[in-house]
């Protein structure tokens, strides 16, 4: 087949349904993948191929590539755009809670495009990876998410040269806040967290604010997928693209400001000024 075919992981809402409606605008074959079933038939009832994946299954995200070979055959644009945000105190949700966070936002981006590795080697693909301001500038009661993200931006340089010499492409996507679910979900998981036998109780508010700081002022998530849709059609297309609100204030306050006066700012704004 000759119509191009795009797979988007993500997709039940937000970001990852804004792309798959840009791209299937545009003309392509969208592979859209969700985890619940109303999402997924949802996604099949808005002309796209609604699949199920748990991006951290490996053998659901093999499968998922036999199926693409045999029925698409091809694969243009991979969007690895599936994931999270854990907030909450590091020491509080300790090891797992990062664990779980690298595994939805780092080690599946590795396994999926693994796995897809054949198609986009023969198509000639690109492969975008939705990373975050949040992985340059590092906020309190985001670490592990910060961290993660940050690992994305390693990963997408290191995959970038790495596959070069197979003519695959690799974007990397530096959201600021966009328009979706992701606070309401990152403030759901702060809420799973904060508990009155932590150290941080007295300042839970603070907590809560960074979880809906991604929020402040969104960028329509509609806005953003056009943009993304249009450096994938661009001639040159950019290693690094930030979109949205404070997607490029925010790393040049991280790059200009010296880190001791931007800390000392962060704490002031989540209530870590003071003793507890």
């Amino acid at each position: 087949m000759t119509q191009p075919t795009a797979l988007i992981t993500g997709c039940s809402s937000g970001i990852g349904r804004a792309l798959a409606d840009a791209f299937k605008t545009a003309g392509y074959q969208v592979w859209a993948t969700a985890r619940k079933a109303e999402d997924i038939a949802a996604l099949n009832a808005a002309g796209f191929i609604g699949v199920a994946l748990d991006v951290n299954d490996s053998l659901a995200v093999s499968q998922l590539a036999m199926c693409l070979q045999l029925e698409a055959g091809r694969l243009d644009v991979l969007i690895n755009n599936a994931g999270y945000g854990a907030m909450g105190p590091l020491l509080d949700g300790g090891v797992e809670a990062l664990r779980r966070q690298f595994e939805t936002n780092v080690f599946a981006v590795v396994d999926v495009t693994r796995a897809l590795f054949p198609l986009l080697r023969s198509s000639r693909g690109l492969v975008i990876n939705i990373g975050s301001v949040s992985g340059v500038l590092v906020t309190p009661f985001a670490g592990a998410y910060c961290a993660s993200k940050a690992a994305v931006h390693a990963l997408s340089d290191a995959l970038r040269m790495e596959l070069a010499p197979f003519a695959i492409e690799v974007m990397e996507v530096q959201p600021g806040a966009i328009a979706s679910s992701f606070g309401a979900n990152a403030s759901q998981q702060a809420e799973q967290l904060i508990d009155q036998a932590s150290p941080w109780w007295p300042i839970r508010d603070g907590i809560r604010a960074r979880a809906n700081a991604s929020q402040d002022h969104p960028t329509p998530a509609e806005h953003f997928a056009r943009q993304v849709l249009a450096a994938v059609q661009s001639k040159k297309r950019p290693g690094l693209l930030r979109i949205g609100n404070g997607s490029r204030a925010l790393p040049l306050m991280a790059a200009l400001i010296p880190k001791r006066l931007l800390q000392a700012g962060l704490k002031k704004r989540f209530g870590l000024n003071r003793s507890l």
